[in-house]
C-alpha cells in the first residue's frame, strides 16, 4: 500500500484535514487495548500461581499441571472456531459482551477449583510408548482444568472481535497500528498481573487473586456497552472522520460461508503462522514463572521484577512492529515489502532465546525472553494485519476465528510436550532452541503461500492488495 491522501480513493471528496478528522476511532482502539490486557491478566493469573499451586495440591508430576494447561488450548481452539461467525453474525457489540462474561465468571470461578467434591475430568497427556493417551484428573486438578476449559470458551472472542473491530474502523493504512496498540494490551496484561497477583495472593490468598483480577471484565462490559456503536451509527463519530474511516474501495459485507473460505492459500497462510508461533507465546505466559523458579530459584515475591520487564519490552515490540511496516508504508512500500519485511525481521529477533536457558545471569536470561517475547508481538501484529489486507470485512472475525482455533491447537501440543520434557529432563534447552528457529520456518511458509500478498476472491467479491 503506498501512501496517499485520506481522500484519495475513487469515492468523491478528500476527506477533510487531519485536524478536523477526529479521533475517536482511537477511543475505540483504547478499549479494545483494556479488553485485551484483562483478558490476558485472566489467562495469566494460574502461570504466576503455579509454583504456589504445586506445593498446595501435591502436583509434583509436571504432566499434571501441563494437563490443565491442555484443557484451556483445547477450549481456546474450539472457541476460536466458532468465535469468528458470532463476532460477524451478532457484530462486535453483542458478541464481544457475551465473551468477555463468559470468561470472567470463569475466572472467578478458579476460586472454587477444590471445592467441587467427586469432579472427574478427562483430558489428554502424551507418554512417549503409546503417544497421547487420554487421563483423568480428579480433585482441585479436575477443577482447574474445568474452569480453564471455560474460560478458554469465552477468552477465544477476543482477538476475532477486535480484529474484526479494527477492519471497521480503520482504514487499511491504520490497521497495523491500531492492531499493535490493542495487541499491546496483551503485554501490559502480562506485567500487571506479576505485580498485582503476588501482593493480593501474600495478603488475602489465591482465592482472592482470582476472584480480583476476574471481577474487572464486568467492569469493562459496563463501558464497552456505554461507548461503543458501529461506525454508521455512532452518535460521537463525525462525518468527516466516517469517511476517513471508509477511505478505502468499499467492500461488500455479504456473509462468506466457510466452505469458501477453507480452500484459500491466505487462510492458510495465516493459520500455520498461527499454528507454529503462538505456542511459543503460550510458553512464554504459562511457563516462564516456572522457568525463573526452576533455573534461579525465584519465589512468588520475588519474580514479580523479572516478569515485568520481559512484558515491558514485549509492549516495545506490539506497538514497534506494527509501526515499522506501517511506516514502511507510508514511505512509499508496497503492502507485501512492508509487512514480510517487519515479519522477518522480528523472525531473526527471536533466534537469541536458544541462549537463554543456559545464562548463568538472571537477567542476561530475562532480556534474551523479553527480545523474543518483543519480536513476538511484532510479529503477531503484522501476522493479524495480513487478514484485513487480503480478505474482505465479511470474512475478517471468521478468518482470524479459524487461524486462532489453529494456534490454539499448536498450544495444546506444546503444554504435552513441554511437561514431558521437564518431567523427564528438567531443562529448558529443547524448549527454547524449538522456540527460536520456529519463526523463521513460518516465515518461509507463509511467504511460500503468499509470495505477493494477493487478495482473496469470492466470486464478485474481492479485495485489493493496495
Amino acid at each position: 500500500m503506498s501512501a496517499v491522501p485520506a481522500g484519495v480513493s475513487g469515492r468523491g471528496p478528500a476527506p477533510a484535514p487531519a485536524a478536523r478528522i477526529g479521533h475517536y476511532r482511537w477511543v475505540i482502539c483504547g478499549l479494545l487495548f483494556l479488553g485485551t490486557t484483562i483478558n490476558y491478566v485472566d489467562r495469566q493469573v494460574i502461570g504466576i500461581l503455579k509454583p504456589l499451586l504445586v506445593q498446595q495440591f501435591g502436583w509434583q508430576d509436571e504432566r499434571i499441571y501441563a494437563a490443565i494447561i491442555f484443557t484451556f488450548q483445547l477450549a481456546y481452539a474450539i472457541g476460536l472456531l466458532l468465535a469468528g461467525r458470532v463476532m460477524d453474525k451478532l457484530g462486535t457489540r453483542r458478541g464481544f459482551t457475551i465473551a468477555v462474561v463468559v470468561w470472567s465468571i470463569a475466572a472467578v470461578g478458579h476460586a472454587l477449583a477444590d471445592r467441587m467434591p467427586g469432579l472427574k475430568l478427562p483430558t489428554v497427556n502424551l507418554d512417549p510408548r503409546t503417544g497421547l493417551s487420554l487421563v483423568l484428573l480428579t480433585g482441585a486438578a479436575a477443577g482447574f482444568a474445568l474452569m480453564r476449559f471455560l474460560l478458554g470458551l469465552g477468552e477465544a472472542g477476543n482477538f476475532p472481535a477486535s480484529i474484526k473491530t479494527v477492519a471497521e474502523w480503520f482504514p487499511k493504512k491504520e490497521r497495523a497500528l491500531a492492531t499493535g496498540i490493542f495487541n499491546a494490551g496483551t503485554n501490559v496484561g502480562a506485567l500487571l498481573t506479576p505485580l498485582a497477583v503476588p501482593w493480593i495472593t501474600l495478603h488475602f490468598g489465591w482465592r482472592a487473586a482470582f476472584i480480583g483480577t476476574g471481577l474487572i471484565g464486568f467492569l469493562w462490559v459496563a463501558l464497552w456497552l456505554a461507548m461503543y456503536q458501529p461506525p454508521e451509527r455512532h452518535p460521537r463519530l463525525s462525518a468527516a472522520e466516517l469517511a476517513y474511516i471508509r477511505s478505502d474501495p468499499v467492500e461488500r459485507l455479504t456473509p462468506i460461508p466457510w466452505a469458501k473460505i477453507i480452500p484459500h492459500r491466505q487462510t492458510w497462510a495465516f493459520a500455520l503462522g498461527k499454528f507454529m508461533t503462538d505456542p511459543i507465546w503460550w510458553l512464554y505466559l504459562f511457563w516462564i514463572p516456572d522457568f525463573l523458579n526452576r533455573n534461579y530459584g525465584l519465589n512468588l515475591s520475588a519474580m514479580g521484577l523479572p516478569i515485568v520487564v520481559i512484558y515491558l519490552i514485549a509492549d516495545v515490540g506490539s506497538i514497534g512492529g506494527g509501526w515499522l511496516s506501517s511506516a514502511l508504508i507510508k514511505n512509499g512500500w508496497t503492502v507485501n515489502a512492508a509487512r514480510k519485511t517487519a515479519m522477518l525481521a522480528c523472525a531473526l529477533a527471536v533466534v537469541p532465546i536458544i541462549f537463554a536457558s543456559r545464562a548463568a545471569n538472571l537477567w542476561v536470561a530475562v532480556l534474551l525472553v523479553a527480545l523474543a517475547a518483543s519480536a513476538h508481538q511484532g510479529w503477531s501484529a503484522n501476522l493479524y494485519t495480513l487478514v484485513s489486507d487480503m480478505f474482505p470485512r465479511s470474512a475478517v472475525g471468521a478468518v482470524v476465528g479459524f487461524g486462532g482455533m489453529a494456534g490454539a491447537v499448536g498450544g495444546m501440543f506444546i503444554s504435552i510436550v513441554v511437561g514431558e520434557i521437564l518431567q523427564r529432563t528438567g531443562s529448558y534447552v529443547p524448549i527454547f532452541f524449538m522456540a527460536g528457529f520456529t519463526y523463521l520456518a513460518a516465515f518461509g511458509i507463509i511467504h511460500l503461500l503468499v509470495p505477493r500478498l494477493a487478495p482473496a476472491t469470492f466470486g464478485d467479491q474481492e479485495t485489493r492488495t493496495a
